[in-house]
C-alpha cells in the first residue's frame, strides 16, 4: 500500500505527472490519483464519519483538483497544494447528510452510557472480536466529530498523520505557532473528555467496548455481517503517519494518541469506482481534453 508520505516516488515525479495530465494523458493522471487518494479518503473518512460521504468527498476533491491542475506553479510540493485544497473543501463543506451527527462531548458520553452494559464470557469475546474492534474505532471517531472542522483537520493533521506544524501550517494558511497552540488546545480538551469517560485511557472508567457490544447490535448501530470501519485495509494509520509507529508511555496525551493513531488506513470501497468516475467526468474530460 502507498504510504500517505511515501519516499517511493518524488515530488518532481508529481509535478512531471501534472504536466502530463494537462497535455491529455489519462495513465498520468489515474497514477496521480492513485498517489494521493488513501490521504484524502482516509481524511476525509475521519472528517465526516461514515464510509459513503467519504467517497463522496473523495471524488468531489479530486475533480477540484484536477480542474485547478494548469494554475499548479510548482512554487510548493504538488503534495502541500493538494492537501491545501483538500483541506479547504473538508473547512467549507456544507453538506449535511453524514449518518453521525457532530453533538458536543457531554452529550456524545451521555449516548454511549445510554447504552446497555453487557458482560461477555471468554468466548463470546473471540467471538465478537471484529465487532469490539468496529466499535471501538466507531465510537472513537464519533469523538472527532464533537470537535468544530477546524479542531478536527488540525488534530487529524497533526496527532492522527503526524504532519509536521510547519507542512500543517503551510496547508492551513496559518503561522507554525499558531497551528502548534491550535493542535496543544484540541488535544487538551479530547484528551480531559476521553480521560474523564473512556476506558480505553483511563481504565478506572467503567465504560469498555466489549461490554457494550450487545447493546450496539441489538440497537443497530452495528451490524457483525457489514462492518464498516474495521474492514479493507492492511495496515494502521500509525504506519502511514509520517514518523512511522511511535513508541508509548503510559501518558494520558500517549494513550490518547495510541487511541487514534491505531484507526485502520482504509482504502475506499469504491476505489476504482471513484477513479473512472472522475476520469470519466464530462468536465474533467474537457478540460484535459481526454
Amino acid at each position: 500500500m502507498t504510504d500517505f508520505f511515501s519516499n517511493n516516488y518524488t515530488d518532481l515525479e508529481d509535478t512531471k505527472l501534472v504536466q502530463l495530465s494537462i497535455d491529455g494523458n489519462k495513465k498520468a493522471l489515474q497514477t496521480l490519483i492513485i498517489r494521493h487518494q488513501l490521504f484524502v479518503y482516509n481524511l476525509a473518512l475521519k472528517m465526516v464519519g461514515n464510509v459513503e460521504d467519504a467517497e463522496d468527498l473523495t471524488q468531489e476533491v479530486f475533480i477540484k483538483i484536477i480542474t485547478a491542475l494548469s494554475k499548479f506553479e510548482g512554487k510548493s510540493k504538488f503534495r502541500t497544494w493538494l492537501y491545501r485544497i483538500t483541506v479547504n473543501h473538508f473547512l467549507n463543506n456544507k453538506k449535511k447528510k453524514s449518518k453521525i451527527k457532530t453533538v458536543n462531548f457531554e452529550t456524545y458520553f451521555n449516548s454511549i452510557d445510554a447504552i446497555p452494559t453487557i458482560d461477555l464470557n471468554d468466548q463470546e469475546e473471540k467471538e465478537f472480536k471484529d465487532t469490539i474492534e468496529e466499535i471501538r474505532i466507531n465510537c472513537t471517531t464519533g469523538m472527532l466529530l464533537c470537535l468544530s472542522k477546524e479542531q478536527r483537520i488540525i488534530y487529524i493533521l497533526g496527532e492522527m498523520f503526524d504532519i509536521d506544524h510547519n507542512l500543517g501550517a503551510e496547508i492551513l494558511g496559518i503561522t507554525p505557532g499558531n497551528f502548534r497552540i491550535k493542535l496543544m488546545r484540541t488535544r487538551k480538551e479530547l484528551y480531559n473528555w476521553m480521560n474523564k469517560k473512556c476506558g480505553l485511557v483511563n481504565t478506572n472508567n467503567p465504560c469498555r467496548c466489549s461490554k457494550k457490544t450487545r447493546g450496539y447490535i441489538s440497537e443497530g448501530k452495528v451490524n457483525p455481517d457489514n462492518l464498516k470501519f474495521n474492514t479493507r485495509y492492511t495496515s494502521k494509520i500509525s504506519g502511514l503517519s509520517k514518523k512511522k509507529a511511535l513508541k508509548f508511555t503510559n501518558t494520558v496525551d500517549e494513550l490518547n494518541k495510541k487511541v487514534f493513531q491505531s484507526h485502520p488506513a482504509q482504502t475506499p470501497k469504491q476505489s476504482s469506482k471513484i477513479i473512472n468516475e472522475i476520469l470519466n467526468n464530462n468536465l474533467i474530460k474537457s478540460i484535459l481534453d481526454l
